[in-house]
């Protein structure tokens, strides 16, 4: 299509561009949404490559999150909102974020704050101009700054060889209780205090990580059984009831395999069989709780074991994520699972 000519406001001849360029550029403009356009604003961290051997030799706790394929930075940019608005971290940075001057509003977790005329102002790392000279508005930049920084030091991002999963983990020695602030993610969503995401779709706290061993499986579930038991806030019938849930992301794909090489996988880790895992799941359980019954429908404590599909590890050496669970933060179909972030029934009626 042919540039057409037409007159401007005092009569000169221009060349307005074609309409398909137009829709080209718009189209451009499209395919750096989501992160692509506001990646200044959350700073997206880099892996952490020392994780993994990390992970080999000891416990973690932290994040395991499942994102829509190929939209791991969109969800990486999400969680880190998210949890930014959740973690019990930067109280000293909020005192810098005190004004003076009573008549100016200072919103953390919005992000905003009024200037000077009452205008409100976002505050990325792009101040507006009209905001430009504040001094108040570049001390809140710095404070938010500072923050991003400590959410970024506090976790470590470790890279994994399946798409559609994101895995954070707290250091040895700075290591939070993930349950405690995946319940808040909840708690914030069901008040609305929190937007329903877009690409992450479950936050599976990890409680620990251990080798993918009849041993090791079997003292970190009896562990984390223990600390679950002396939970004031969990209250338990008798005989306690328990299920147990296991994802196999990463080695699912073994299944396509010829029989041979499934049992040669199988001789390297026997807990990679399903059954033998939820033997020493149930193990570990009764270890702690001898007269424990399994009840699938409505468990009093769920067992949720991840398998990680870590990169730049040994061939042969395997990693699972463990927690125990009350009842409300998990779903019971169609298997058991953490619960979704956003209910399914308004993912659908979303997509109609």
């Amino acid at each position: 299509m042919a540039a057409a000519e037409v007159m401007d406001d005092v009569g000169r001849t221009i060349e307005e561009k074609p309409m398909s360029e137009k829709r080209e550029r718009g189209d451009e403009a499209e395919t750096l949404t989501p992160w692509e356009q506001h990646a200044s604003i959350i700073s997206i961290p880099r892996f952490d490559y020392t994780a993994p051997s990390s992970l080999l030799h000891h416990s973690h706790s932290g994040f395991l999150i499942t994102c829509t394929i190929k939209r791991e930075k969109s969800a990486t940019k999400e969680v880190m909102s998210i949890l930014g608005k959740v973690l019990p971290i930067g109280e000293e940075n909020a005192e810098v974020l005190k004004s003076s001057d009573a008549s100016k509003r200072q919103k953390l977790c919005g992000l905003e704050i009024e200037d000077g005329e009452g205008k409100t102002v976002t505050l990325d790392n792009h101040v507006l101009p009209e905001a430009a000279q504040n001094p108040d508005v570049e001390d809140f930049k710095s404070a938010k700054e500072s923050i991003n920084e400590e959410h970024n030091s506090l976790m470590s991002l470790v890279k994994l060889t399946k798409s559609g999963l994101l895995l954070f983990t707290f250091p040895v020695e700075n290591s939070l209780d993930a349950t405690n602030i995946v319940s808040r993610i909840f708690q914030f969503m069901e008040s609305g205090s929190l937007k329903a995401p877009i690409w992450c779709h479950r936050i599976f706290p990890v409680q620990a990580t251990c080798g993918l061993t009849e041993k090791e499986l079997r003292e970190t579930v009896s562990k984390l059984v223990q600390r679950f038991v002396d939970d004031k806030h969990n209250t338990l019938s008798k005989p306690v009831k328990f299920a147990a849930g296991y994802n196999r992301r990463g080695v699912e794909e073994t299944k396509g395999k010829i029989q041979k090489e499934a049992s040669e996988v199988l001789n390297q880790c026997p807990l990679l069989d399903r059954s033998k895992c939820f033997e020493t799941v149930a193990a570990g359980v009764k270890d702690i709780v001898p007269d424990s019954v399994v009840d699938l429908k409505s468990p009093e404590l769920c067992v949720l074991v991840e398998l990680l599909p870590l990169s730049r590890i040994p061939n042969g050496s395997y990693v699972a994520a463990v927690s125990v669970l009350p009842h409300r933060l998990v779903s019971t179909k169609p298997k058991l699972a953490i619960k979704p972030l956003v209910p399914e029934t308004k993912q659908k009626k979303g997509q109609n």
